[in-house]
């Protein structure tokens, strides 16, 4: 009489329970797969286009942009004309300094208040933890509005200072609130276990909550530096002095003259590039620095939103 092993009759089951998958994971069907195939092909060719229209434009020579009636989408010959031009007067570069020092400098600062508001707020037991946490979210609904914050900035001395770009924005409400989240999720007994030992609440933040959220840290800090490196409206508002413009003033400018404002001083037969090539040799200069950064951050992006966003 043979004797049946129990391990044996079980585990097809349980391969068969492993391998089956919910309605909605379920591999889609041929008709699906292609589909979603086309849509996403459609997406990125939506996206890279435009881009590979503005780069080759940009290094395009007045004969192809006038054969092309326009922007041209095929290449012909490497013209480095409009990306001489626009750095020649030294505008652009300066620009591009003060936009860096501003992202640079606003992304730090910027991070630091809005760790320490977040840890603050995170913490049940910190004084008026209700009331500030009210005070923060009452700005989701409302805005003091652009006249108030004129008064306020050129009140306190701040117009035509790289300040003026970084102060009216120091705190974005909704990275708080999503940092706080992910702070709540870091389990209390962690931090009582290093209060046991002795450490106090800024070596807990350095030590243990910093290092377990790099991930929303980063995705955090690349919203902030994004919005810093496109700072155009309290450039617009805040300075006067063309010295301190960012880039993404100078491009305004560009756009709005219709020709670089490098150009106004070059001798006469000198073969300038199209106006058209310079416009979009700004927009590929402006758009560089971002595009070049965010691979590093990618990663970190997804993980950093969702767990930062969603508690429990």
């Amino acid at each position: 009489m043979s004797v049946i092993d129990p391990a044996r009759k079980v585990a097809p089951d349980l391969r068969r329970r492993r391998t089956s998958r919910p309605a909605w994971e379920e591999k889609p069907s041929a008709a699906g797969q292609v589909t979603r195939g086309t849509v996403l092909t459609g997406v990125v060719l939506a996206v890279l286009i435009p881009l590979w229209v503005v780069l080759v434009t940009s290094l395009s020579s007045r004969e192809t942009i006038n054969e092309a009636g326009g922007l041209v989408l095929v290449p012909r010959e490497i013209d480095f004309s409009a990306y001489v031009t626009i750095f020649s007067g030294g505008l652009v570069a300066r620009a591009l300094w003060i936009s860096t020092l501003v992202t640079v400098l606003g992304t730090a600062v910027s991070l630091t208040m809005t760790v320490l508001a977040a840890y603050g707020l995170s913490r049940p037991g910190s004084v008026a933890h209700r009331g500030l946490l009210f005070y923060f979210l009452l700005t989701f609904l409302i805005y003091p509005g652009m006249v108030p914050s004129y008064l306020v900035v050129t009140g306190l001395g701040l117009k035509n200072s790289i300040w003026a770009l970084i102060m009216p924005t120091a705190i974005s409400v909704f990275n708080l609130v999503v940092i706080r989240a992910f702070f709540q999720n870091i389990p209390a007994e962690l931090l009582d276990s290093a209060r046991i030992d002795g450490a106090g609440e800024f070596r807990i933040l350095a030590r243990i909550v910093l290092p377990l959220s790099r991930a929303v840290i980063a995705v955090v800090g690349l919203f902030y530096a994004v919005g810093y490196w496109n700072v155009w409206f309290n450039a617009l508002l805040y300075m006067d002095d063309n010295s301190k413009f960012p880039i993404q003033r100078i491009l305004q400018s560009f756009i709005l003259a219709g020709q670089s404002p490098n150009t106004s001083g070059m001798a006469v037969g000198v073969s300038m590039p199209p106006t058209l090539a310079i416009k979009m040799a700004v927009v590929i200069v402006t758009v560089s620095p971002i595009v070049l950064v965010y691979p590093f951050v990618q990663r970190h992006f997804v993980k950093g939103v969702i767990i930062g966003a969603v508690k429990g």
